[in-house]
């Protein structure tokens, strides 16, 4: 008797599915990119010690600097130009080329004026702006800013030795006003109540942009309290 030798059929193995192996080899692929990366970050990186000659920040525009280095002089012109409030209202309105000619700088947004006058300052506004009435100016309203914010950049034009041209960009340009505003209120205003002007005769001389005839809006550089 043929007896047929048993067999037993063993199962396949099972393996990954062909998807599966392509998306391992993708993220060993992926992976190894990413350390690579990093290496030449690592390998490209310098250490810079803050405040030695390598670091790029001491080129940047230091808007705190500019405004330190640069108002006294700015402050000095000012005082040294400016005009009497009833004498330049006079040539504004007699001739406004003539007087821009004569005693202003002209600027995009209108031209700015170096004055000088004496008032009784009135009640202080929320926004720090005190109204003078200076006794020959009957017809202009007059205010000045006493703080906390300086508004404008009048101190900045007024002289017209601060150019666009000296400045990498227009955020610079804009921060440089800003900076003689705030340098003008540590060095200017610091010193004085602006709380307690109301009703006081003060002595002023500053800069404003001529856009109304009738509403001058005063920075000044200097403000002394009788």
């Amino acid at each position: 008797m043929n007896t047929e030798a048993s067999t037993t059929t063993l199962p396949k193995q099972s393996g990954a599915s062909p998807s599966a192996n392509r998306l391992m080899r993708r993220r060993i692929i992926l992976t190894g990119c990413v350390a690579l990366v990093i290496l030449a970050i690592a390998v490209d990186t310098k250490a810079v010690r803050i405040g030695s000659s390598e670091d790029l920040r001491q080129a940047g525009f230091s808007p705190a600097a500019f405004g330190a280095k640069a108002f006294p002089s700015i402050k000095q012109a000012i005082e040294d130009k400016a005009v009497e409030a009833g004498v330049l209202q006079q040539a504004i309105l007699a001739n406004k080329d003539e007087a821009v000619a004569k005693y202003g700088v002209a600027g995009g947004s209108g031209p700015v004026f170096t004055v000088k006058f004496s008032g009784v300052a009135g009640d202080k506004p929320a926004s720090g702006l005190y109204e003078i009435k200076v006794a020959d100016l009957p017809d202009v309203k007059i205010r000045v800013q006493t703080g906390p914010a300086i508004n404008g950049t009048e101190l900045r034009d007024a002289t017209g030795t601060v150019q666009f041209g000296q400045f990498t960009n227009q955020i610079e340009y804009q921060n440089a006003g800003s900076a003689l505003n705030n340098e003008m209120k540590q060095s200017v205003l610091a010193a004085i109540d602006t709380n307690a002007l109301a009703g006081k005769t003060v002595n002023v001389v500053g800069a404003f942009r001529l856009i109304n005839p009738k509403s001058w809006l005063v920075t000044p550089v200097r403000l002394e309290v009788q």
